[in-house]
């Protein structure tokens, strides 16, 4: 049986790659679901059954929106402004959905506190969206590259052109999650904007089977497509400007949901303090030594030369300068503390303050 492995070579921090190969793994049963008229898109393997929309144009995502059915005849002008409205309609879908991404972001924070990973599964924008926020976390966060990491079909080659089929076999998304050793430690995300996606099914299907918390986002209700997954987030979106571009509002939105997600999670974990990016990486470039320093700044109070020159007594690592600072301790006893507290800089800094 033809399956994906997981390619090994040089690719950015965070992104797991799907590519054809061999591996003799035996398939789990995995069911695609949707409702409307459906039909096999192939002849199922054996054990595996799989079942997808032979007609999408009940979905959502996939109907007319009457207001841009003139959309070819607008000026630039009246393009921008009906563009901008509807997405300015981004934001209430996402609030609907409030319940379902905050329990989300409880399963990724469970998931970061117990030495598991938050595994992004996607084809397409959607894929490549979730690379890209696997990607930011590292320097945003100083998070592992394998703390956050994006699974997307299609390999290497999908982050920059379409690679069309990539999506189709349930069974790649299934040994994406056996390559990856998924396990009850993790946190599977599934995300296909039109719900219907079979790699992204047989993944967070084959997840779910070896103990991983599972969920599922997608911009059409449950209604028109169900899943298996642990936490179903469903932001509907509606129809889009341009009719079946989902790189448009449901693009949009699941940006929105994926920063709200890792974001929200990293501060539960301690990686910020107050409003403020304390885990930096600051070897990463220029811009990020400054960020460091003004950080620094903003906390300590010194001078923008103090505060660098604190900051490279710390070897870089804004959080051990703001406890060196407050403790008035060296950098070892700064990083000792810093793990008795599990990184948790602010009960340092306020309780010191505290207790002066």
């Amino acid at each position: 049986m033809q399956w994906g492995t997981i390619v090994s070579r040089s690719v950015p921090a965070g992104i797991t790659m799907i590519v054809g190969g061999m591996a003799d793994i035996a398939p789990a049963p995995v069911r695609v679901h949707a409702a409307g008229r459906c039909g096999l898109a192939k002849s199922p393997e054996p054990g595996m059954e799989i079942t997808t929309m032979d007609d999408r144009g009940a979905l959502t995502t996939e109907h007319r929106n009457p207001k841009s059915e003139r959309l070819d005849r607008m000026s630039v002008v009246e393009a921008f402004n009906l563009v901008n409205s509807e997405d300015a309609t981004i934001t209430s879908a996402i609030a609907a959905a409030r319940d379902e991404i905050c329990q989300a972001v409880e399963l990724v924070v469970a998931a970061f506190r117990a030495g598991g990973r938050l595994i992004y599964v996607g084809a397409g924008t959607s894929g490549r969206l979730g690379v890209l926020d696997a990607t930011e976390c590292p320097p945003t966060f100083l998070a592992n590259a394998s703390m956050v990491e994006g699974v997307l079909a299609g390999g290497f080659e999908a982050l920059t052109r379409s690679v069309e089929g990539a999506e189709d076999n349930p069974e790649d998304g299934a040994a994406a999650m056996d390559e990856r050793a998924v396990g009850p430690a993790d946190v599977v995300f599934a995300i296909t904007t039109g719900g219907t996606t079979p790699f992204v099914h047989g993944a967070i299907r084959r997840a779910g089977q070896r103990g991983a918390k599972t969920v599922f986002l997608a911009c059409v209700p449950t209604e028109q497509v169900a899943d298996d997954a642990d936490v179903s987030i469903r932001v509907v979106t509606g129809p889009e400007v341009l009719t079946g571009s989902t790189r448009m509002k449901a693009g949009s939105a699941t940006k929105m949901v994926l920063n709200m997600v890792t974001t929200i999670a990293m501060v539960q974990i301690g990686k910020v303090y107050r409003n403020l990016m304390v885990d930096v990486n600051t070897a990463g470039n220029a811009k990020l030594v400054d960020r460091g320093a003004r950080i620094v700044q903003t906390v300590t109070g010194r001078s923008p030369e103090a505060s660098r020159t604190l900051l490279e007594a710390a070897g870089g690592h804004v959080k051990t300068a703001l406890v060196m600072h407050a403790r008035r301790v060296d950098l070892s006893t700064a990083g000792q503390l810093l793990r008795e507290v599990d990184g948790q800089v602010g009960r340092l800094i306020e309780t010191h303050d505290r207790d002066d």
